[in-house]
């Protein structure tokens, strides 16, 4: 679309004036009046950011505006990173609508959510009156039971450097930048306490929900994945349709193509009405010279 814009916002935290939350804003017809339009956020996974994965090539696709953004401590924007702090990064989601809200009259959509992402957009979507409105939302490689990160690869490593040390180091490659992040057991605890159990009676009942999840992901278990298909899968009017890929890992490497192709045709059959009540979603692509 020749006139699409892309403008990089710089959002004032409500609540830690030192924070300035930073985001792309993904416009459609930029020249158009922006009250009442829809607009889908996309939120990034832990030790992610605004680019990351699928996540510019999804913006740059879907049919409606979109804004992803950078949560406290991750890449541009301000603020300490901490394992356990996903209700800083609920603050921050919530911080973002009103902006998004008061500045522009955007109404929120779609929400988009990887890993950490799609925890906090779960306990949004089903605490807030924003988040009870929201018309569809993506779960992808979301953990439903939180103690399991303990049995994780990085949470056995974790366990280990609490015992010698006190605390694990962290040093990962973020947008090309070297970052060095410290875990304490604290962090993992207050991780592992956060509840999910909410989705089987709290969950918005007219939510389209799609869940994406790799069945190679040694990160978050696909059985999770399950889990969530069978705690929304009851709901009514809202639907949910699972879609699982074989030979994906959690960050679907080298798949972000077959991601972005499966929430686009989701979205695209959710806007026509063909979206099936207990579906369960095969890209082609997955099952061609398979059967």
């Amino acid at each position: 679309m020749a006139d699409r814009a892309s403008t990089k916002l710089y959002i004032k935290h409500p609540t830690e004036p030192a924070i300035k939350l930073v985001g792309i804003l993904e416009q459609l017809e930029p020249s158009k009046p922006t009250k009442g339009r829809k607009i889908a956020l996309i939120l990034h996974g832990t030790m992610g950011h605004k680019d990351y994965l699928f996540q510019k090539r999804l913006a740059v696709r879907l049919p409606l505006d979109s804004f992803r953004f950078d949560f406290r401590g991750n890449h541009e924007t301000g603020g300490v990173w901490k394992q356990g702090a996903l209700s800083d990064d609920l603050e921050d989601l919530q911080a973002v609508v009103d902006y998004l809200k008061k500045t522009y009259g955007y109404v929120i959509e779609l929400i988009v959510g990887h890993s950490r992402g799609s925890i906090v957009a779960f306990r949004w979507l089903a605490t807030t009156e924003d988040g009870r409105k929201v018309g569809a939302f993506v779960n992808a490689s979301g953990r439903y039971r939180m103690a399991k990160i303990a049995e994780s690869p990085s949470g056995i490593v974790w366990r280990e450097h609490f015992e010698k040390h006190g605390f694990y180091t962290w040093n990962v490659t973020v947008a090309r930048q070297k970052i060095v992040a410290k875990i304490y057991p604290e962090d993992l605890q207050d991780f592992m306490n956060w509840d999910t159990s909410f989705v089987w009676d709290q969950f918005p009942q007219e939510t389209d929900v799609l869940t994406l999840h790799g069945l190679a992901d040694k990160t978050v278990p696909p059985f999770d994945a399950l889990i969530y298909a069978r705690a929304l899968g009851t709901r009514s009017p809202g639907t949910h349709t699972l879609h699982l890929m074989e030979d994906a890992d959690h960050n679907f490497t080298g798949r972000q193509d077959d991601v972005v192709d499966a929430i686009f045709q989701w979205w695209e059959q959710r806007q026509r009405g063909e979206i099936s009540k207990t579906g369960i979603w095969v890209n082609n692509s997955d099952i061609k010279g398979k059967l």
